[in-house]
């Protein structure tokens, strides 16, 4: 790993790392970590795979026309696709630069694709100046790709060929390549948060306080009317919300992350209570909504109340009124969970059906409305029975988000089954299929990332065909591996 002549700095650095991973010089190919079915499941998965067929025209003068490679990783150097003339794929396939297969350095070493992974800047790497002796036959140009809504590194464009054929300009190209796909990814990002911000933001504007509007990813989108400085603050970052737990503003004031679906809203602690709702608690009763304007159903200024479902995973419900959380009973989270899932209504009978089955009456739902009513007063409609407000609820966002094939995001915030202690039918079949789609979709399109998180949840901690594959498509030296194994093996071991 060391010349008699003048080294870059940055193959020199690149030679540090490898030397400090191992790497063997006499390696004979770069390793295989996927086979054909995990492949398919990791393109599908990569966010990449929507605009390949921009990438791929755009290199395809390169790539397809002279002796050149075209090959796309993931962020972990794990080889999607590629491109080129056959001549040179049979001369790739012989050291492993195919589908497939590893390219980080801690695998190879100093190459095209792990350098420009391992600096997050556009790298070329000529001849000898890989630490494989099998690679001095070749150049590479790779740049990598960096997700501009979490920020992370997720892939790598490369060109390679044989040292005589690539000219250091090709960096260039690739660098410009890797750059419009950034830009396509961040302009779906913005379309997203649009629509974040259509949904959510009249109603953190209807609050005296000040209120701060966070992707699950920790990008400020949105903010209240607060203090002029505020409004500063979108596309800054702050550190990853979890529910009820403190964030730092960036001026240095700590806020409390409450969920809104995909989305957090950031409350400022201590300050005025929001606008629509107070907590009271009547003498003898549980906590309610009081106050004459949640009373009416009357609309927050500037937008209707928000009422905010977490239903997924806990056997505790938990509902908050424009921020101002209250208690719920099964029954009533139940009634909530299906108005929320009919938004246009649903007559006694039907509502009966749904809760009870066939053994149900309007009679016995009259009285549960009259009670939720209490707490929620007009903003539980009647004839037909439905919400009068805006609802977030995490289980109509996971459904969404798996509709729109962002399986990665759904399988984040599925947090476990919809109400689990619910007995009520039209629950225990949306339950059902919510849990049935999520699984087949994380096998079938969910990527490393979206199965671990699967294999967190309660159903999925015991999902043998899960964590199997988990153990298929996670990198060796990946942390995760050896609990994901020994889960799989203790499974397996268990008398039947």
């Amino acid at each position: 790993m060391q010349s008699p002549v003048a080294v870059r700095p940055p193959i020199l650095e690149s030679w540090r790392r490898s030397q400090v991973a191992g790497v063997d010089a006499g390696v004979a190919a770069a390793p295989l970590v996927f086979d054909r079915d995990v492949l398919a499941d990791a393109r599908v998965a990569h966010p990449l795979e929507r605009h390949l067929p921009m990438l791929q025209e755009l290199l395809r003068r390169v790539a397809d026309e002279t002796e050149h490679l075209m090959v796309i990783s993931d962020g972990t150097g794990h080889v999607l696709w590629r491109q080129g003339p056959p001549a040179v794929r049979r001369a790739a396939d012989a050291i492993g630069l195919t589908e497939g297969f590893r390219w980080s350095e801690d695998a190879v070493g100093t190459n095209g694709i792990g350098t420009a992974l391992a600096t997050g800047r556009p790298e070329y790497v000529y001849a000898a100046e890989h630490v494989a002796h099998v690679l001095h036959g070749w150049s590479c140009a790779g740049a990598p790709i960096t997700d501009p809504d979490s920020g992370l590194v997720i892939g790598c464009i490369d060109v390679s060929a044989t040292a005589a054929a690539l000219h250091p300009a090709t960096v260039a190209l690739v660098a410009a390549a890797a750059g419009l796909a950034e830009a396509r990814l961040e302009n779906e990002m913005r379309q997203r948060d649009e629509r974040l911000r259509e949904r959510l933001l009249p109603h953190l504007r209807a609050s005296r306080e000040t209120g701060v509007l966070v992707t699950a990813t920790g990008r400020i989108v949105g903010t209240g009317p607060g203090e002029p400085g505020v409004a500063g603050w979108r596309g800054r970052r702050v550190r990853v919300p979890e529910c009820g737990r403190t964030v730092t503003l960036p001026d240095g004031r700590a806020a409390v992350a409450e969920p809104l679906g995909e989305a957090f809203l950031l409350r400022l602690r201590g300050g005025p209570p929001p606008r629509a709702a107070s907590v009271s608690s009547p003498a003898g009763g549980s906590p309610s909504l009081g106050g004459a304007r949640v009373g009416g159903g009357s609309p927050s200024p500037g937008g209707r109340p928000l009422l905010t479902l977490s239903f997924l995973g806990d056997d505790r419900p938990r509902a908050r009124l424009d921020g101002a959380p209250f208690a719920l009973t099964l029954r009533h989270a139940e009634i909530l969970a299906l108005l929320a899932l009919h938004p246009r209504g649903l007559t006694g009978d039907r509502l009966a059906l749904y809760l009870y089955g066939d053994d149900g009456s309007p009679a016995t739902v009259r009285p549960e409305i009259h009670r939720l009513r209490q707490q929620l007063g007009g903003l539980v409609r009647a004839r037909p029975y439905r919400l009068g407000c805006a609802v977030e609820a995490d289980f109509l966002t996971v459904r969404r988000l798996l509709d729109e094939g962002d399986v990665a995001a759904a399988v984040r915030l599925y947090a476990g089954e919809l109400l689990p202690g619910s007995d009520a039918p039209a629950v225990r079949a949306e339950r059902d299929e919510l849990a049935v789609q999520l699984r087949r979709l994380a096998l079938d399109r969910g990527g490393a990332d979206a199965l671990w998180a699967y294999a967190q949840t309660e159903s999925g901690r015991a999902d043998l065909e899960a964590l199997e594959r988990l153990r298929a498509v996670l990198p060796a030296g990946d942390p995760r591996l050896a609990a994901v194994a020994s889960r799989s093996d203790r499974l397996l071991n268990e008398e039947p």
